[in-house]
């Protein structure tokens, strides 16, 4: 986890002026890169809702769509996963310019986003949404067939992977460029194969260079406690090695 999943979600576009906009650090005297910005990288998607959700994911997205519209809550732009080796890589060879001799660049050229990797309701589908009041983070999840683990139940890594995405967006809408450090996750249930979860993120403190976040994942109604986990989060230093 040393590369947020998260982080391929971020869009700074939406998100400037919760941040102010603040761009990467300045970079140190040496050899002029790339210039690329969380901006450049990501845009909104506009083919939601997508037509292989189920009704119940669709209800949520449209209800969380109408909450959009008072400005309590944002909408998070999807990342665009084809531009993800190359414009990725830039960024963060320029944001952490040590971390570029860990890169294999022939290897990345052929990689995928490991949760965009799944044709359309096959693999994750969700979307996340912002509240800043609230400093939490959203994401409505659907896991497809593919994502099985038990027979009729989505597997725990799945699951996992996608209490990381949320808990990250939050820590990369407080502080940016960020690792996780920990992610603790009690399992109460499991969750079954091609259902809706709903993922609740807060971010509960920061400490310096820590942020530490709790999540958990409830059913639709929220009745239904499927999991829980709190997480720590450290923000990347572009001066010394990640």
């Amino acid at each position: 986890m040393l590369w947020s999943c998260a982080a391929r979600r971020y869009a700074l576009g939406a998100l400037r002026g919760l941040r102010g906009g603040a761009p990467p650090p300045a970079r140190r005297p040496g050899p002029a890169r790339s210039s690329m910005s969380f901006e450049e990288l990501f845009s909104e998607e506009h083919s939601l809702p997508k037509s292989c959700w189920s009704k119940d994911m669709r209800r949520l997205f449209a209800q969380f769509k109408k909450k959009c519209e008072d400005g309590s809550w944002i909408p998070l732009p999807l990342y665009k996963a084809a531009q993800s080796s190359h414009d990725l890589t830039t960024f963060f060879c320029g944001y952490l310019p040590k971390a570029s001799k860990f890169i294999d660049k022939e290897k990345l050229s052929q990689a995928q986003v490991f949760t965009e990797s799944f044709e359309d309701g096959l693999g994750f589908e969700y979307v996340m949404f912002y509240n800043n009041a609230e400093k939490r983070t959203v994401c409505l999840f659907e896991g497809g067939p593919y994502l099985q683990g038990i027979p009729g139940f989505i597997h725990g890594g799945a699951i996992a992977t996608m209490i990381d995405a949320t808990v990250g967006m939050s820590a990369i809408i407080a502080e940016g460029v960020v690792m996780t450090a920990n992610l603790s996750i009690n399992f109460k249930r499991p969750v079954p194969l091609c259902s809706v979860v709903v993922i609740n993120s807060q971010l509960d403190k920061v400490e310096g260079r820590k942020l530490f976040i709790s999540c958990d994942v409830r059913s639709i109604d929220e009745n239904t406690l499927y999991t829980e986990a709190t997480s720590l989060f450290i923000k990347l230093d572009p001066k010394k090695d990640p």
